[in-house]
């Protein structure tokens, strides 16, 4: 009986937020977070999935399933072989097990994580020769019409195209992947996560009426994506909408890409030390252009740049999830009591606080080939 272990990334995005899905730019990076799905072929046309995650029930269901069969997190398993199936390729049924680093929830892309390691190991088991952006686009395909969210493909591909030691500059219009030297230890740098403790989930409303309000903006523009006005003057852009939220919403994709790129040009440079204000602004346009911060998170951004932190944002779809500082090195442990200190005096549940580094992405592990 044939079976393969593979894995894959969380990621945290550094900057370019809500572009992916409007043909533009992101810089997200692979955490050292992973999830690892362990797949053993099965011959009777049936999917068992199981979770070391607590609160995780294991799941059965025919490999020829249909979106809306499954629910919950197998959902995420069961998507992946729906795309690969309604692709062409004829993968058979599999016990899967699932383990995991990736914080659930956090705005870390944990269910990408999971849907990237199950599609990677697929793959390597099967001898399907996709290539990492065929990969990412089925797994965007699972996200979008089998579990429902409706995302677009920039955590996929850092998941798949995660380098050490580099950010990945992702055109959702080309998609494209291009690595980014970015060492922040040599530069005497730290990321700070600050994991706030309020989940989201993408499958919510407010995810989808944003993406739906840019959609509709392009329309009223007489382009395809938001990207295809990127070169115009902002305000020239916008002057040509009425509805003011719709303004905003505009105005927050055309500016976050100009940060993604403006970001980008200073680490080429090598001067990473000097993204922080991007960050920061990056943060007021999410709170309040796209209006999808809530009060813990801003209050974090706000706390760590308080302390000290060069810059500082939520990182992730938003309504929760996870914050971003980078600081100094040696200023690090005060950005992070600093934080802790903030939350206990606002009466929030503690956050989680940790670092991160640029790693590598989804891969299978050699033992297993």
């Amino acid at each position: 009986m044939s079976e393969r272990t593979g894995s894959a990334p969380g990621r945290v995005n550094l900057i370019g937020e809500h572009t992916d899905y409007n043909g533009g730019f992101a810089l997200p990076l692979a955490i050292p977070a992973r999830t690892t799905a362990h797949v053993r072929t099965r011959e009777d046309g049936t999917v068992v999935a199981a979770s070391t995650a607590p609160g995780t029930e294991p799941a059965r269901f025919a490999v020829d399933s249909s979106p809306g069969d499954v629910t919950g997190w197998a959902a995420y398993v069961a998507g992946v072989f729906w795309a690969l199936r309604d692709a062409g390729h004829d993968v058979p049924g599999a016990d899967v097990r699932v383990d995991s680093t990736v914080p659930s929830g956090a705005g870390l892309s944990s269910s990408h994580a999971l849907e990237c390691a199950v599609a990677v190991t697929l793959n390597d088991l099967h001898g399907l020769g996709l290539d990492r952006t065929t990969l990412a686009l089925l797994v965007q395909r699972a996200e979008n019409h089998y579990v429902g969210a409706p995302t677009g493909a920039m955590d996929q591909m850092a998941s798949l195209y995660g380098q050490d030691g580099h950010v990945i500059l992702f055109d959702a219009r080309a998609m494209t992947a291009e690595p980014v030297p970015c060492d922040l230890a040599a530069a005497g740098l730290s990321l700070v996560v600050v994991d706030t403790k309020v989940h989201h989930e993408h499958t919510d409303g407010g995810y989808g009426a944003r993406r739906a309000t840019c959609e509709a903006a392009a329309a009223l523009l007489g382009v395809q994506t938001l990207r295809e006005v990127q070169d115009e003057p902002v305000g020239d852009v916008v002057s040509k909408l009425d509805d003011d939220v719709m303004v905003r919403r505009v105005r927050h994709v055309l500016t976050e890409n100009a940060r993604v790129l403006d970001t980008v040009a200073l680490l080429r440079a090598g001067r990473p030390g000097e993204i922080g204000p991007l960050l920061t602004a990056s943060h007021a346009s999410m709170r309040d252009d796209y209006e999808i911060t809530v009060a813990e998170v801003d209050t974090a951004v706000e706390a760590a740049l308080s302390a000290g932190a060069l810059g500082a944002r939520m990182t992730g779809g938003g309504f929760g999830g996870s914050v971003i500082a980078l600081t100094a090195a040696a200023d690090e442990a005060r950005v992070s009591d600093a934080v802790r200190a903030a939350f206990d005096q606002h009466g929030y549940a503690p956050p989680s606080v940790f670092t991160v580094r640029p790693a590598a992405g989804a891969g299978i592990e050699e033992s297993t080939q």
